[in-house]
């Protein structure tokens, strides 16, 4: 008994310790000759491929050892913010050190405000325009090198604010890139612009590494026991009242994906509204804020059919696989590596995944440089490296390929055409999907809804999940009116529910584009107003539905 505390001291080490023993052989970060530190919110998986594939790559071009110095902070949102601080903290004692000049809320909003335009008289700057060129024209450092991994859209709102820089490529390796393709044809290159999707930055500041969509994962088990025997096609069909405490759904305020595929949503929704009326452009303004309502009703009631916002990517996924959730929304990459786990585990094919037709684009995962990066020629060597044959041929090939994977199959889609050629299908884990040729049914239209990207997100923040319990308890009562056969309850409080005035097409475009560029206090004030609203809304829905506030 005298030697208990020992072993359990030696057990302990071990399982501490084993982790480290059994590790790839990778360089560590005090033996490597260089270091590059890469913000991200890639996988694990992700991480440990284009580590290992990379130091590979750059002791052979090099015969020198790197280490790729991972920040992993959450998700797109999340790393916007970490940047934003940094850069500001960096920026102000720039300002009041090397500029010897007082700090100010001015400066403070206005040295990343891209709204600030400059022109070729500095000397006549006001506080505001000082602030911003001095930004501009400085290597102010966040202590990152390289932003790797989310949406197109985030990425720009990084280039335009001046956090993202310009990288050789274009220059360097022109070739890998075209300016544009037409849809439904495999590019020669990586094109800037495709179905809509733009796929790197003209001025060269960030550029498409990997291309995914999005779409609907499914456990066909509990659909049956939902009584839903058919597999679900549409976006539409996430909003069944069957499916009522059943959807997994990521909260798009931590997840720019999540939040592109609700914006795929109403894209799809104006697209059919304009497919069925005048092309005139009276017809097109009423047809996208009439498409823009539906989609927002939609996501509402996905909303209402909701079991939880999730923080995590990967959970809705393992949730549907277990049958914990009948259904949810996936990035394209997820749903495959989880259908696949799923059947090599021998557990049939109850896990699904499909991309509804016309309701998704193929948007890409871009990398980048930031200013003042630390390690800024190896930061080029890295982008160099991601956008290489050898790099991309990491994003699908088959583990144990030549060239591919070493421990995961990633199943993600390479952004370079060529790899989808004869040459190479031998070796990707999906060699039926061609990005390229399955947006043949959808084009992505940014001057619908691009500019309205950042609002979607705090409106469904606002006035779904802040507000979720009335909104929950409201659509569960019209739903027990139906069931009770009071029909005309059930109708006068769902078109109270679905009212979306509020939030409709011109109030986005003005009162909460505003609120969200203008000063913090108009956001706070705008949550509060909105949330207050939509829970008495849907509290009155719910009275009308329980025959409380019947005429």
């Amino acid at each position: 008994m005298k030697n208990k505390p020992t072993v359990f001291v030696i057990l302990l080490a071990l399982v501490l310790g084993l982790p480290f023993l059994l590790r790839k052989d990778r360089t560590d970060q005090g033996a490597a000759d260089v270091r590059l530190v890469v913000i991200t919110p890639h996988t694990e998986s992700i991480r440990k491929e284009f580590a290992l594939g990379f130091e590979q790559w750059y002791r052979e071009k090099t015969g020198k050892s790197v280490y790729l110095d991972y920040r992993v902070i959450g998700g797109t949102s999340e790393i916007a913010q970490y940047v934003e601080s940094e850069y500001a903290n960096a920026f102000r004692n720039y300002w009041t050190g090397k500029q010897g000049r007082e700090w100010s809320l001015t400066v403070q909003e206005s040295f990343m405000n891209p709204r600030i335009e400059l022109d070729d008289t500095p000397e006549n700057d006001n506080e505001a325009e000082a602030a911003r060129r001095a930004f501009l024209g400085s290597e102010i450092s966040s202590g990152l090198d390289v932003f790797f991994g989310g949406g197109a859209y985030d990425f720009s709102t990084q280039a335009r604010k001046g956090t993202l820089v310009r990288s050789r490529l274009l220059e360097t390796h022109g070739d890998w890139f075209q300016r544009s393709a037409e849809r439904g044809q495999i590019p020669e290159a990586i094109p800037q612009y495709y179905a809509g999707e733009q796929y790197f930055d003209a001025a060269g500041r960030w550029f498409g590494a990997a291309l995914s969509s999005y779409g609907i994962i499914f456990n066909r088990d509990v659909l049956k026991r939902l009584g839903i025997e058919e597999g679900l096609t549409q976006w539409e069909d996430l909003g069944d009242p069957r499916l009522m405490g059943q959807i997994a759904v990521c909260d798009p305020t931590k997840s720019g994906s999540m939040n592109q595929a609700f914006e795929m949503m109403v894209q799809q929704q104006i697209q059919q509204v304009l497919n069925a009326g005048g092309q005139d452009e009276r017809a097109k303004k009423e047809g996208i804020e009439q498409g823009w309502m539906r989609g927002l009703q939609l996501i509402q009631r996905i909303s209402a059919n909701a079991r939880y916002f999730t923080d995590t990517s990967q959970k809705p996924n393992i949730d549907v696989g277990m049958g914990d959730c009948a259904a949810g929304m996936s990035i394209d990459f997820y749903g495959r590596f989880q259908q696949e786990a799923v059947l090599s585990r021998s557990e049939g094919n109850r896990f699904g995944f499909v991309t509804p037709q016309g309701g998704s684009t193929v948007s890409c995962d871009p990398i980048g440089i930031f200013r003042g990066a630390p390690h800024r020629e190896l930061a080029e060597v890295f982008l160099e490296y991601v956008l290489s044959l050898e790099g991309q041929k990491l994003w699908n090939y088959r583990v144990g390929t030549d060239g591919g994977p070493q421990v995961y199959a990633l199943r993600r889609l390479p952004i370079r055409p060529e790899l989808y050629g004869a040459p190479y299908n031998e070796m990707r884990s999906d060699l039926a999907v061609n990005p390229y040729l399955a947006t043949s049914d959808f084009e992505y239209h940014r001057e619908w809804t691009g500019h309205l990207f950042s609002e979607l997100r705090v409106i469904v923040r606002i006035c779904f999940m802040d507000t979720r319990k009335e909104l929950v308890d409201a659509w569960k009562a019209i739903h027990r009116a139906r069931a009770e056969g009071r029909q005309i309850d059930a109708n006068r409080a769902f078109e109270v529910f679905s009212d979306l005035d509020r939030i409709s097409y011109e109030e986005a475009s003005t009162t909460i584009d505003a609120a969200l560029n203008g000063p913090s206090i108009d956001e706070v004030r705008l949550a509060r107003e909105l949330s207050v609203h939509f829970r008495d809304q849907y509290n009155r829905a719910k009275s009308i539905a329980n025959g409380a506030l019947r005429k």
